[in-house]
């Protein structure tokens, strides 16, 4: 008998997994990769480290995936020696907890650097601390171990006993990170036999990202540095002595370029450019430089997309003179490589409808980890000799839940849009998701969801909340409207401003995208309710969810998650977003009735749909107060509206909090839905 499959539950939190990060060893013949996973027992993430051959499978079934390591808590981050006889990692498994620090790895001990031989064994711990250990970098000579941590002024843990807190910088705290003042984040060396780690560098600045000479006496890093390095935000590649020293600059100060790449023979450093010309946002490229700063130049300009990391752990990679990196493209994240010397366009790789989410590349070898509508991430291999190489799974860490869940495959369409020659004339991308038990003939209610940004996209990539929904029962719509990113910066810059004659603004042609996939939608599937719509998002999400309410009752219910609602106050009180700034045309104190006007709770008094308020009462990006201002105004004129309130969480709850919060969140949203559009 056939067992029956059903679609995602919010439980089913608890059953995520995936992989990432892989590193190809120095010989080629294997990758090492990170297996994580979701403790429910624990309501924490957990990690194992493990290997893979990269050869074709053993005639006998015996080259298959091996584990390494068996930690308690979460191991991270593998990277083999150069001379391939050991692997680093990071791991939470033992050591001092420090309690006040975000995070949900249990008891919340700290990542430590720890080494193991290659081939499996007992595991050394090379570092302590209360910070975490991050962004490793092996010494050409395998003897030692760059990695960053921050470093705390005042150990003390107790807050009641903690001094306070001198802030002289705008970088004083960052979402997920916590409070920086007095915990600035800077490089270290450990050495592999053991003995304290050496802190390199030091000062009020933020560095990150190591990489090593190949000849092993400098390594480049990537700094804020400088008089106002906190109000500019920019980052800059410094070279410094691996025996430690004064810190030279080696590029300028037209953009912010970070993760820094030497080439095999040391005479070039690739590395990520977003070019700082006052205004934002702009496609980050890829660019080199001589290793004395000199020769800077643009590789994938004419690609015209933005190739920014999804993490810090997906560095720039040689290959055969070739740099290869990844870019996003109309929703997927796709993998390409370009000519170091300039002399070719950048050519694909690995396409397709996926999101790359990690990968490496050694002798004309790529590994990456990828992800689609309907699979976890899981570990592939590809020869890159040949533009769009197909590619081989090497893991199936979902296949016992793709097994008894029926999860559903999006149905992309564009949305054409009446002024298309005014910009980029292919019009908006989106997606349609049709409910679990969908039968033809039937009416279903439509959740229009919304992504944060707005210079980021929907993927085409798993993503557990649409799955979500649509076993609930809705039809589900998503989309990338201008501004957001995957495109064209002309398409990502459409709705700068509305100052200074920067442009028209958040909420002018994204909110007419939208509504146009949502009328699109309706013309194109027959059986979306119209009468039974919900609109909900996160983030500038979150905003634009506001925005539409206040613009138009054609939904029947609502969800703002960790959303701006007062633009004015937000400007002060958020870690970054006074930077936006410069993607509005100009600051808030220049401009408050401008700022004003594209606020929300501006319009709060139009509101008539019942509204869901969602936000993590330690969300620092968008600090509560948004939400509780929007609540308040709303509550205050007797509109129908509720705020759930997550504590210990900040903005990325729906992402990476507590599991068990994500369950709960999961349950409210479709509690909400459900008493208006069932």
């Amino acid at each position: 008998m056939e067992t029956q499959r059903y679609g995602m539950l919010p439980s089913d939190v608890y059953r995520l997994t995936g992989v990432a990060e892989p590193h190809i060893s120095p010989d080629g013949t294997q990758v090492a990769y990170q297996v994580w996973w979701v403790d429910e027992e624990e309501n924490s993430y957990r990690g194992a480290i493990w290997s893979a051959p990269l050869g074709g499978p053993a005639p006998d079934g015996g080259a298959l995936p091996r584990r390494l390591t068996w930690g308690e808590r979460r191991d991270a981050a593998p990277r083999w020696s150069p001379d391939g006889k050991w692997l680093a990692f990071t791991s939470s498994r033992d050591g001092s907890r420090d309690g006040s620090r975000d995070g949900h790895d249990g008891g919340k001990a700290p990542q430590q650097l720890y080494v193991m031989p290659a081939d499996g064994g007992e595991a050394r711990r090379l570092t302590d601390g209360s910070e975490d250990v991050a962004q490793l970098a092996w010494s050409p000579d395998s003897t030692r171990i760059a990695f960053t941590r921050r470093v705390p002024d005042d150990p003390e843990e107790d807050e009641r006993k903690r001094a306070p807190r001198r802030v002289r910088r705008l970088f004083y705290k960052l979402d997920g990170a916590g409070w920086l003042t007095d915990r600035r984040a800077h490089i270290f060396v450990a050495r592999l036999d053991g003995g304290d780690a050496r802190q390199l560098t030091d000062g009020d600045c933020e560095d990150s990202l190591p990489a090593w000479s190949p000849d092993g006496g400098q390594i480049a890093f990537s700094s804020m540095r400088g008089e106002r390095w906190d109000a500019e935000l920019r980052d800059r590649i410094y070279l410094v002595s691996a025996d430690g020293g004064e810190p030279v600059a080696l590029t300028g100060t037209d953009g912010s370029c970070a993760g820094a790449s030497f080439s095999p023979d040391g005479t070039r450093i690739a590395h990520y450019f977003d070019l700082d010309d006052g205004t934002d946002p702009h496609n980050t490229q890829i660019a080199v430089i001589a290793a004395d700063g000199s020769d800077h130049r643009l590789l994938t300009a004419k690609l015209d997309r933005t190739c920014r990391p999804v993490s810090d752990a997906m560095r720039l990679c040689w290959d055969n003179g070739r740099i290869v990196f990844t870019a996003e493209d109309h929703g997927s994240r796709h993998m390409y490589a370009v000519a170091a010397d300039g002399s070719a366009e950048p050519e694909l790789l690995v396409g397709g409808e996926l999101v790359i989410a990690g990968f490496d590349a050694r002798d004309g070898r790529v590994v990456y980890v990828a992800s689609t509508h309907t699979a976890f991430p899981e570990l592939h291999v590809a020869e890159a000799r040949s533009a769009a190489a197909a590619g081989r799974r090497l893991t199936g860490v979902g296949a016992g839940f793709a097994a008894d869940r029926e999860l559903a495959e999006p149905e992309r369409f564009t949305a054409e849009r009446a002024d298309s020659a005014a910009t980029e004339g292919t019009g908006v991308d989106a997606w349609l998701l049709r409910p679990a038990g969908f039968t033809p003939g039937g009416r279903y209610p439509v959740l229009l969801s919304i992504h944060g940004g707005p210079f980021s996209q929907y993927t085409t990539g798993f993503f557990d909340e649409f799955q979500v929904y649509a076993a609930a029962g809705y039809a589900v719509l998503f989309a990338n409207p201008r501004g957001s990113s995957g495109r064209s910066e002309q398409w990502g810059r459409a709705i700068r401003g509305p100052v200074n004659g920067a442009g028209p603004g958040w909420g002018t042609v994204d909110y007419q995208d939208l509504m146009n996939v949502v009328d699109t939608a309706l013309r194109r599937y027959p059986f979306l309710d119209a009468e039974r719509m919900g609109v909900l998002g996160g983030s500038y999400g979150g905003f634009m969810t506001s925005w539409i309410v206040a613009h138009t009752d054609r939904f029947k219910a609502a969800i703002a998650e960790r959303g701006v609602s007062n633009m004015v106050s937000l400007f002060g009180s958020s870690d970054v977003f006074w930077d936006f700034q410069r993607a509005f045309g100009g600051p808030m104190w220049e401009y408050p009735d401008a700022w004003r006007a594209m606020s929300p709770a501006s319009y709060a008094d139009r509101i008539r749909t019942p509204l869901l308020i969602i936000h993590s009462e330690q969300d620092l990006r968008c600090p509560i107060e948004q939400g509780e201002h929007l609540f308040t105004l709303l509550r205050l004129m007797g509109r129908e509206t509720e705020m759930l309130r997550f504590p210990a969480e900040g903005h990325e709850l729906s992402r990476s909090g507590s599991p068990r919060h994500r369950v709960q969140r999961f349950e409210a949203i479709l509690e909400w839905f459900g008493r208006y559009l069932a």
